[in-house]
């Protein structure tokens, strides 16, 4: 049987397997936000099955997790409106 080959996340990134090893995102990368703008909308978030099953939830921007609930209330700074533009992921206004 031929050796599996590791899956990637981005081109050049770690493979899927290291995610677990991530280290937990925290308030010198994530900041709470009140509008739509969160984790949970952003380009880079993503859902990973964990050891056990148990979700991951990850940054693919920051190459870090994501404490389960902190998706849905905070962003960082590679979540902006110059950055939305720039990448086509929303309208631009006006």
């Amino acid at each position: 049987m031929a050796p599996r080959s590791p899956r990637s996340v981005t081109p050049g990134s770690r493979p899927l397997e290291a995610m677990e090893d991530w280290p937990f995102r925290d308030q010198d990368v994530l900041m709470a936000s009140r509008s739509r703008q969160v984790c949970l909308t952003c380009h880079w978030f993503r859902h990973h099955a964990g050891p056990n099953c148990i979700p991951l939830l990850t940054c693919q921007l920051h190459q870090g997790l994501i404490a389960q609930g902190e998706h849905l209330s905070h962003r960082c700074q590679g979540w902006t409106d110059d950055l939305t533009r720039q990448r086509g992921w929303a309208p631009e206004a006006g």
